[in-house]
């Protein structure tokens, strides 16, 4: 399956997208979830979510 191509986001497409992604992690979803159902970077995620004022939860290492 090919992703679909990356889109500069801003103004309030960039503040839309931020709120959905905000309510989807604040509903359990990881960063990496999140990133990989967008197709974009987990740190383009993650700075989506700063962006949207979302609050962090902590990290955790893989269980082995």
């Amino acid at each position: 399956m090919q992703k679909p191509p990356r889109t500069y986001l801003k103004g309030e497409a960039r503040l839309a997208v931020a709120i959905d992604l905000k309510r989807r992690y604040e509903a359990g979803a990881t960063i990496r979830d999140l990133a990989e159902q967008t197709g974009r970077s987990a740190s383009a995620v993650s700075a989506l979510l700063q962006f949207a004022g979302t609050r962090m939860r902590p990290n955790h290492p893989a269980a082995d």
